[in-house]
């Protein structure tokens, strides 16, 4: 009988903790040619789905929840209750398609059911159809999620952006592996020392990190229209840029490919602010940042593997390149802070916590009115190859964050083949103009790709380009963005 973790319970209880919330996650296929029929989406489609043993189980909680929830297998299970289908209203563009994922990821799944749903979407401009995939965040985190996506497509799985993204961060071993390689007993004592002082400094690192975390998740930030309760209606919105233009700034300027997305998302959010006659401050924007400890032999696995870090994004800042270094000098400092170690070594502490309190805990924490954090970032590695569906093309991936813990507005990142895109979900009432958002970002990404190909004469790496306070935003579309 398998449990779940304390993690993946939590998702279940921030979302009892808040009736206005659904934390499911979602990822949208767009595939050329026309919709499949459907008793041939259900036979393929559906074998393939229900090659992952988790999307067959159904959530079981105990009685107070003294014990954490099992996953059963359900012995009711009915396909047609999780693969629907429906049509865009004609003429089927960018904007019928958002609406419609929108609308798809507001309910709550049905816990008396496995926890997804998978929608057959006719009706796309170009004689296209897509593939919608909702899944509760307590079965899967993005990686996962994107896995399983990647997994209902012809060829499975393949190689994703995941592998390049480890390989760079991965410093080939440290002070306990080099003790391991050496039999002198002057470099054994050296690296048992040198081992010592590592384990020594990794403790305060994680002391630092979580009182750090601490300190974000209780102190009120000034007041931002971006942070308050939510209703349960959503808006949704995506902008798509090449990935050739992002790993050109990356080069141009010594950052990293977050660094750049994270760049772009502080501006489009600093004209958003002053949209509303807010004035942009150093500490208008905290930002969850999830961060993924999952193992590369591990991406087949459900399950959350995440920790997390809370940078503040400049939105202070007016000029763009100037953004993307802080937002690089700030990333550092957090990564070397200890936060992402703090929240690892906190998600693991629960296991040895009752589950009864380590649940009402949860519960209580995520009903608590935060106003410290504004929004989320999550960054999703997607496959590196373009994919097909049943014989089909798929032309592009959208990812779709959910919106809940009073952040009113989340943006996922997904690297699929040459694109690289953003994914922005919002809260309807408080963010109508989730279009200009998604825009600004691929606005600022094509100013960063213009900066690294025409540098500054007078400063290496910049370049003049337009400030970004103007309101002549265009509104966004599927279609690339020219960097």
């Amino acid at each position: 009988m398998e449990r779940l973790t304390a993690l993946d319970a939590g998702f279940l209880d921030a979302e009892d903790a808040d009736r206005h919330v659904s934390l499911a996650v979602g990822a949208v296929a767009i595939i050329d040619g026309p919709a499949p029929a459907h008793d041939e989406v259900l036979a393929v489609i559906g074998e393939r789905i229900l090659a992952t043993p988790r999307l067959r189980q159904v959530v079981r909680r105990h009685p107070l929840d003294l014990s954490a929830p099992r996953w059963a297998d359900d012995p009711a299970l009915d396909l047609a209750h999780h693969i629907r289908r429906a049509a865009l209203p004609h003429p089927g563009t960018d904007a019928e398609l958002f609406r419609f994922t929108a609308e798809a990821m507001e309910s709550r799944l049905d816990r008396e059911r496995p926890l997804w749903q998978c929608w057959v979407i006719e009706g796309l401009a170009d004689d296209r159809w897509a593939l919608l995939m909702k899944m509760h965040h307590c079965i899967a985190d993005g990686i996962s999620t994107m896995h399983m996506l990647t997994g209902l497509c012809d060829a499975g799985v393949g190689a994703t952006y995941v592998e390049a993204i480890r390989a760079t961060a991965d410093e080939g071993g440290g002070a306990q592996a080099a003790a391991t390689r050496t039999l002198n007993p002057v470099d054994w004592v050296r690296s048992a020392w040198n081992t010592a002082s590592a384990l020594t400094t990794g403790t305060v690192k994680t002391i630092t990190g979580a009182i750090e975390i601490v300190d974000s998740l209780l102190r009120t930030g000034p007041a931002s229209p971006l942070n308050g309760p939510v209703t349960t209606m959503r808006r949704y919105s995506a902008v798509r840029v090449p990935l050739a233009g992002a790993l050109s700034v990356c080069e141009a300027f010594g950052v990293t490919l977050n660094d750049v997305a994270l760049a772009a998302i502080t501006d489009s959010f600093r004209a958003a602010l002053l949209r509303r006659g807010e004035q942009p401050r150093h500490d208008s924007l905290r930002t969850l940042v999830p961060v993924s400890v999952r193992a590369d032999d591990a991406a087949d696995q459900t399950g959350n593997r995440v920790s997390v870090m809370l940078p503040y994004l400049p939105v202070d800042e007016p000029d763009r390149v100037e953004q993307l270094r802080s937002v690089h000098r700030r990333m550092a400092r957090v990564k070397s802070g200890g936060q992402s170690q703090a929240g690892s070594t906190v998600v693991s502490a629960l296991k040895l916590v009752p589950f009864a309190l380590a649940s009402r805990t949860i519960r209580a924490l995520t009903a608590l009115p935060q106003r410290g954090v504004v929004t989320l970032a999550t960054n999703i590695p997607g496959p590196r190859d373009r994919l097909s569906m049943m014989g089909r093309e798929v032309v592009g991936m959208l990812p779709v964050p959910p919106v809940a813990l009073r952040l009113r507005a989340g943006v996922a990142i997904l690297t699929y083949a040459d694109d690289l895109v953003f994914g922005v979900t919002a809260d309807f009432d408080a963010l109508p103009d989730v279009d200009e958002l998604a825009a600004g970002i691929g606005k600022a990404m094509t100013c960063l790709a213009a900066a690294a190909r025409h540098p500054h004469p007078g400063r290496p790496g910049l370049v003049l380009i337009p400030p970004t306070d103007d309101a002549d935003t265009p509104t966004p579309h599927l279609d690339r963005v020219q960097g």
